[in-house]
């Protein structure tokens, strides 16, 4: 407070200093002993006397300062009385000030601003625009029932005013005057319906937010204006555009019929078995005429795509959620990208587009896979950010990237923030629950942090443990008795009880733990905390119903400790236990039924994402965000099964001024550019102050030389308009046929819009592709279109990662050195493959290719046609008696990031003839199917290509120790193991050499152990390391163990080699 006295003090001489150095000292104690040095009545005294000085300057001076108070948030209601005599001042600058100050207080004072609303009422037919606005502001300010008749009027006469500003001021005003007094809707109503014709763009977005106010249900207001709205939308201001966006989404799903349905039939193009070419042939094309979107329909998401570049994240998420909600599917990944730049955003809009992306992946994964290194969690992030982003990668989780998500997790955990660290193990959780190939690598991870220092970790580790145990509780003995050891170190008592609860769950499988757990338990049954203690019951009660002879006095014990327990719930729940498990004559008939009781087969947890059920809101509203229905949510209606007459949207010819040189009625097109003119003319004068009969002159001038100019240029404005495209008609020629000639004119000019609008997609779509394939030095510097959301992100660019210091973990120093984005290193050397099977597979059989027979292999060969493919052979027979010709690739069907490089068209293939050609295809390190046609000159016929998974690595040369070493950094969650019984022979070193390559393409690593023998490779696509080890253990069993980051693969390749080694 002393600080701002004496930059006041500077500014205004020491009187103010006095004022503010009495209000500080009020502040500090105001009822208290230094309240005697100051006086209320001398408080802002200078100003008031300022304020009635006859010297306007000073009272420009007073009403300044007086403002920069309201600004800081000091209280200047007191100086109302002084500031209110001011109102009907000549000077225009005070007068501004004044209003400005009345707008703030005058709900407050309402008995004193009551006393000039004669003068608001002259200021509202005041020359000047602003002085006219802010009185209709004062006015509608003040929350008096008895003024009602006078704003409802002041309301009228303002939106019929010359200037957009005063009518935008009027369409604030119909929002409180309709809270005041709900009763004047219908009048109300009536002034929005005029003000929704309102070609300003000024007034269009505070228009619809009154609609949205008063009359959201009302959508026939909005039929003539839709698609002025939809042409205006990119030059109407930022919170209008996002008002009218919502306003139209709303409207869309009530006026057009869904375009989703027909996208869903039309994926299907499996042929019916009996069903000939031309029955298949009649069913496409009677799907494709089934659906055609609506050319309005297309006018609106055509016209909000470009706000996606908007620097408002409120218009970007606002245009999001509109493609969401209406556009096709196939259009609808158009959003990620602008979505992920608004994450550079602060932390406040970072929180609202993640929550909506959360509730996007859910539904369409593929949308924001490209982009999942953005949701890469920083450690500047707070943690409800980092939460978010643990959310979606979760969400965006597959087969694919699995492997890196959990490296990534596996840093997660080490954060110093424990909320997330916590949240980090239940997402891997959620990982391991839905991805099976992970689970028992998540699972083994999280029985490693078990030993981990940090208590809430384990804590959580336990939990999810618990949870994933249920899922398959029979295979994991060993890890039951591991947590039972943790009973004697872990305090936190959720773990605790869940501890207990696996065991008494699992008591009958582990017969010598669960009693000395009960005994220890025993013990310290008093000092448990609650939750505990209920485990602690139901786990006696279980045990003394499956082993009552080792725990039935230690269980009898257990409930009388209960017995006298101070919390009720436990004494209810030692009661009820009792009573159930040891009979006597006063239990009745559910005794006999407690083994059922309390050892019946739980349910597994189902771990769901939190905005599963969120997508029945509209993404992007308040509901959404609190996952509650707020006060003034607007619900989206269902798509209707048949489109409403869309004739309502057309636009009569209205005539608006009669031009007595040429005669004739000017077009609504014309009007519009002349009221946009008459808008920038307002605009410039507004500072000004300008006589309103000069100001209608000046207008009526430029509308005249506008309307000229739209009459000569009317062809063109044709193309450019389609909801304003009636041409100009004489005014004695305004009959029913001009009419039906302009409206055919209008869907014409509508149709070859949507068409090249179609085709300049297509182009942008080809510039999009060709940039893509380009290097970052040769961007094309002739694209179309320069674009704010081409970011440098999404453009791979492989940095130097700095070398970890030996002070780091080796855990560590592996995640840090799995996320070099550079493939090489000194250890890798691809070596030629130890042995090629001949086995091939059938890709084509002869019947069914009408006497084309297709087989394929893998020659485990590099691929010529890129470093990332593998190598197909594949052969072709013509078992038939006549030619075959031009076989080639035909359509291509491949999951997303695989490529496939065809081979060059056969001309022909004799009869009984045979031809082999090479091709390669990029699986991404997974072994989904690559599926494509095979085609003939006169048929095409469906085929698929899937890898195993021993063929999408190449074999790698490495001594031991280089092996030892890569393999110390695989270890966690990058290892999996599984142990092998086999009879001895099967065990030599030629038998598991033969065996394993057979099955894999990998390289032999020299041993200097008997019985270790080592393999490695590296996965074809990204060059990530396998490593096979076959460790012999004594008898017939042998252990193999496969460290990869790629885990899917690995586990993949482990369950494919323990079959084919185990057998003779």
């Amino acid at each position: 407070m002393s600080s701002n006295s004496f930059a006041y003090s500077e500014q205004s001489g020491g009187g103010e200093a006095t004022e503010l150095g009495q209000e500080a000292t009020s502040t500090i104690s105001p009822s208290g002993a230094f309240g005697l040095f100051s006086s209320d009545l001398k408080k802002n005294e200078d100003l008031k006397q300022m304020l009635e000085s006859n010297k306007d300057s000073a009272k420009l001076d007073a009403m300044k300062r007086i403002v920069g108070m309201i600004a800081k948030g000091k209280n200047a209601s007191e100086l109302f009385p002084a500031v209110v005599k001011n109102v009907a001042s000549k000077n225009i600058e005070i007068k501004k000030l004044v209003y400005v100050y009345l707008v703030r207080y005058a709900e407050e004072q309402q008995d004193l601003a009551l006393l000039s609303i004669s003068t608001f009422q002259r200021a509202l037919k005041d020359p000047n625009q602003l002085i006219r606005a802010s009185a209709l502001r004062v006015l509608s300010s003040i929350r008096v029932p008895i003024i009602v008749p006078i704003m409802m009027l002041a309301i009228k006469e303002a939106s019929a005013d010359l200037s957009p500003y005063v009518r935008k001021n009027a369409a604030h005003a119909i929002q409180k005057l309709y809270s005041l007094d709900p009763e004047q809707k219908e009048m109300l109503i009536e002034v929005i319906e005029k003000l929704l014709k309102d070609k300003s763009t000024l007034v269009a977005g505070s228009v619809v937010m009154a609609f949205e106010e008063v009359c959201p249900d009302r959508i026939d207001l909005i039929h003539k204006n839709y698609r002025k709205l939809c042409n205006l939308l990119v030059d109407v201001e930022e919170w209008g555009q996002v008002v009218i966006i919502h306003m139209l989404t709303r409207y869309a799903r009530t006026q057009f019929v869904s375009p989703w349905k027909e996208e869903d039939g039309l994926e299907d193009d499996e042929k019916n078995f009996y069903d000939s070419d031309d029955d298949q042939k009649e069913k496409t094309d009677k799907r494709k005429k089934s659906y055609t979107m609506d050319p309005d329909h297309r006018l609106l998401i055509r016209n909000t795509k470009p706000l996606l570049q908007s620097r408002n994240a409120a218009v970007v998420m606002a245009v999001a959620q509109l493609y969401w909600h209406i556009s096709p599917k196939s259009e609808v990944g158009i959003i990620s990208k602008s979505l992920v730049r608004l994450l550079r955003s602060n932390r406040e809009v970072q929180y609202i587009v993640l929550q909506n992306i959360a509730t996007m992946s859910i539904q369409r994964k593929g949308m924001f896979e490209p982009y999942l290194k953005s949701f890469y969690v920083r450690s500047t992030d707070p943690t409800m950010i980092k939460t978010l982003k643990l959310e979606i990668l979760t969400n965006l989780a597959n087969e694919a990237n699995i492997s890196t998500l959990l490296r990534e997790f596996q840093t997660y955990v080490k954060s110093q923030d424990k909320e997330f660290a916590a949240a980090t193990i239940q997402t891997i959780g959620r990982c391991a629950t839905n991805i099976s190939e992970v689970t028992d690598t998540c699972l083994n991870g999280l029985v490693c942090l078990l030993s981990n220092r940090d208590e809430i970790v384990v804590a959580e580790s336990v939990v999810v443990i618990k949870k994933l145990l249920q899922m398959q509780p029979a295979q994991h003995g060993e890890i039951i008795k591991h947590m039972a050891k943790l009973l004697d170190s872990i305090t936190v008592p959720v773990a605790r009880a869940s501890i207990l609860w696996l065991i008494g769950e699992n008591c009958e499988r582990v017969p010598k733990i669960a009693p000395d757990v009960l005994r220890k338990m025993a013990k310290g049954f008093t000092s448990e905390d609650d939750l505990v203690k209920l485990q602690i019951l139901n786990l006696g009660a279980k045990l003394y119903l499956t082993n009552s002879k080792q725990t039935k006095l230690l269980t009898q014990y257990i409930l009388n400790l209960g017995k006298y327990d101070q919390n009720y719930d436990i004494r209810d729940r030692t009661r009820f236990i009792r009573q159930l498990i040891v009979p006597n004559e006063k239990s009745g008939a559910l005794s006999k039924y407690a083994k059922k009781i309390f050892l019946a087969q739980k349910p597994a947890p189902l771990l769901e994402s939190p905005f599963k059920d969120r997508d029945h809101f509209q993404l992007g509203t308040l509901s959404h965000t609190l996952n509650t229905k707020a006060t003034g949510y607007l619900e989206l209606s269902n798509w209707p099964e048949v489109a409403p007459d869309p004739s309502v949207r057309n636009v009569e010819v209205i005539e608006l001024y009669a031009m007595n040189i040429t005669g004739s009625a000017d077009s609504e097109s014309g009007s519009a550019s002349g009221e946009q003119e008459e808008e920038g003319d307002s605009s410039d004068d507004s500072s000004e102050d300008s006589s309103s009969e000069h100001k209608s002159d000046s207008e009526s001038a430029s509308e005249v030389g506008n309307k000229r100019t739209a009459k000569r240029n009317s062809k063109s404005k044709r193309k450019r308009d389609s909801e304003d495209g009636e041409n100009e008609n004489e005014k004695s020629k305004t009959s029913d046929s001009s009419n039906a000639d302009s409206s055919s004119i209008e869907e014409s000019s509508s149709d070859s819009e949507s068409e090249s609008e179609s085709e300049s997609e297509s182009e942008s779509r080809k510039v999009t592709k060709e940039k893509e394939n380009k290097t970052k030095q040769n961007i094309n510097p002739l694209t179309k279109d320069v674009s704010l959301l081409d970011l440098d992100d999404f453009n791979p660019v492989s940095t130097p990662v700095a070398l970890p210091t030996p002070a780091l973990s080796p855990s560590l120093i592996a995640d840090l050195e799995g996320l070099n984005l550079s493939t090489t290193s000194s250890v890798i050397t691809v070596s030629t493959p130890v042995f090629v099977p001949v086995k091939t597979h059938v890709l084509l059989h002869r019947m069914s290719g009408k006497g084309l027979a297709a087989h394929y292999f893998f020659p485990r060969q590099p691929c010529i046609f890129g470093d990332k493919m593998v190598s197909v052979q594949i052969t072709l027979n013509n078992t038939t008696d006549r030619k075959i010709e031009n076989i080639h690739i035909g359509g291509k069907r491949l999951p997303i990031g695989m490529q496939m490089h065809v081979f060059n068209t056969i001309e022909s293939l004799e009869p009984e003839g045979s031809i082999t050609v090479s091709m390669g295809i990029d699986f991404c390190d997974s072994t989904q199917t690559a599926s494509f046609q095979l085609c003939t000159k006169d048929d095409c016929f469906n085929v698929n290509i899937q890898p195993p998974v021993g063929e999408l690595l190449l074999p790698v040369a490495m001594s031991e120790k280089d092996f030892k070493k890569e393999q110390g950094m695989l270890t966690g969650m990058n290892e999996t193991s599984t142990v092998i019984i086999a009879a001895p022979q099967n065990f030599t070193p030629s038998v598991i050499l033969q065996k394993v390559v057979n099955v894999a393409n990998v390289g032999v690593v020299p041993s200097g152990q008997d019985h270790i023998h080592r393999f490695a490779a590296k996965t074809v696509h990204s060059g990530s390391l396998m490593l096979v080890t076959v460790e012999l253990k004594e008898g017939s069993t042998a252990q193999l163990i496969i460290n990869t980051e790629k885990t899917v693969i690995g586990s993949v390749l482990l369950r494919e080699l323990k079959p084919v080694l185990s057998q003779g």
